[in-house]
C-alpha cells in the first residue's frame, strides 16, 4: 500500500480510499470496485507529491440544481437579458441531477444536438450553453469549488446564420420619422436618439432624465444588456429631439412603454403606415454605429456602443460603397 494510504473494505462490500499527510487535508473517497479505490489512492498521492492534486471532495457532491438556485437567487436580478429566465429553466430541466463534477463534455454536446433536433435556434443553444459555462466558472471562481476545467470550453457552439445589414435607404428615415410622429412625439424621439446614440432598446427603455448632463451633452447607460454601465455622446440633435418632450427629473424617458414587446407592437405599425418593409427597430443600432464608424476610431465606437470585442462591433458595421467612393474625390 502507497505511504500515506490506506484501503479498507466496508460492512456494505464498497472500497475506501482513506488519505493522511500533513502537507494535505484529510482525503477519503468510497469506490465499489478495490482495483478503482487502489487507482485513486495512488494516483492522488502522486499528484499530493507533484503538487498538482486538486481536491474535487466538495464539487463531487454539490449539485447543479444546488448551483442554479444560488445563481438564480443572488446573479439574475442583475441581469436584463429576457433570455435568461428560459435558459436557466432549460437548464434546470436537463442538469439538476449531476453533480459539479460529474458533467462532462459529451453530456453537454447531447444536450446541444438535441435541442438542434428539436429546432432551436442556434443563437438559443448558444445562449444556453454559455449559461450553463457562467455559472461553472461562479462556482469555480467564486464560490470556492474545485474544478480543473469548464468542460463547456471546448464545446463546439452551434453557428448563427441571423446576421442582418439592413440600413435606411433613400428617404425611409424621413417616412418613418412622419409615421412615428403622427404615433406619438416620444415614438419619434426615442426612433432618432437610437439613430443618433446607436444605444439598444433596452437601454433606452430604462433611460431616465436623470442619466442626461445636457451641459456635457452625455447620456449615462446604466445597466446595459452585458451587465455594464457606460455613457455616451449625445449629438446636437439628440440634445434637441430630447428638449422637444417635458423633463420629471427621475422618471424614465421614454415612458410610454413598459417593455420592448409593447414598444415593438408601436414600432412595426409605424413602419406599416410608412410603407417600410423588413426593418427591425434593432436595425437602426446598425445604421448609427455604421454613420458613426466615420467619425470614431474603433476603440472608441466600442466605448460607445458597449461591445466587449472588435469581432461584435464589425457584425454592426455596414458601410456603403458609395460612402467609400466619396472619400476619393
Amino acid at each position: 500500500m502507497a505511504k500515506g494510504g490506506t484501503l479498507a473494505q466496508r460492512a456494505n462490500g464498497k472500497w475506501q480510499a482513506k488519505i493522511r499527510l500533513d502537507c494535505a487535508p484529510a482525503i477519503s473517497k468510497t469506490f465499489i470496485k478495490k482495483s478503482d479505490a487502489e487507482r485513486f489512492l495512488n494516483q492522488t498521492l502522486v499528484d499530493i507529491d507533484r503538487r498538482v492534486f486538486i481536491d474535487h471532495s466538495k464539487s463531487d457532491s454539490i449539485k447543479f440544481r444546488d448551483l442554479f438556485e444560488r445563481y438564480e437567487k443572488n446573479e439574475m436580478l442583475e441581469l436584463r437579458g429576457k433570455h435568461v429566465k428560459p435558459a436557466l429553466n432549460q437548464l434546470k430541466q436537463n442538469f439538476s441531477d449531476f453533480t459539479l463534477t460529474s458533467l462532462k463534455t459529451e453530456h453537454i454536446s447531447a444536450f446541444r444536438d438535441l435541442r438542434a433536433k428539436a429546432g432551436k435556434a442556434a443563437s438559443t443553444i448558444k445562449k444556453e450553453i454559455n449559461l450553463l459555462s457562467k455559472i461553472i466558472d461562479l462556482a469555480r471562481k467564486d464560490w470556492g469549488f474545485q474544478l480543473a476545467q469548464n468542460p463547456c470550453e471546448s464545446i463546439k457552439r452551434p453557428v448563427e446564420q441571423n446576421e442582418r445589414d439592413r440600413r435606411l435607404q433613400a428617404d425611409e428615415e424621413n417616412r418613418l420619422l412622419t409615421s412615428c410622429a403622427v404615433s406619438s412625439e416620444q415614438l419619434c424621439v426615442i426612433t432618432t436618439f437610437a439613430i443618433e446614440t446607436c444605444a439598444r432598446l433596452s437601454e433606452l427603455l430604462s433611460l431616465r432624465w436623470s442619466d442626461v448632463d445636457f451641459e456635457k451633452r452625455t447620456a449615462r447607460i446604466v445597466m446595459s444588456k452585458n451587465g455594464e454601465s457606460r455613457s455616451i455622446p449625445l449629438s446636437s440633435r439628440a440634445i434637441a429631439v430630447l428638449r422637444e418632450i417635458p423633463s420629471k427629473k427621475n422618471e424614465r424617458i421614454f415612458s410610454n412603454w413598459s417593455a420592448a414587446d409593447s414598444f415593438s407592437k408601436t414600432f412595426k405599425r409605424a413602419c406599416a403606415s410608412a410603407e417600410i418593409e423588413n426593418l427591425h427597430f434593432h436595425d437602426l443600432r446598425h445604421e448609427a454605429i455604421s454613420r458613426l464608424a466615420s467619425r470614431f476610431q474603433q476603440h472608441e465606437m466600442m466605448k460607445i456602443s458597449g461591445h466587449k470585442t472588435p469581432a461584435m462591433l464589425s457584425r454592426y458595421y455596414h458601410p456603403r460603397a458609395e460612402d467609400f467612393a466619396r472619400r476619393l474625390d
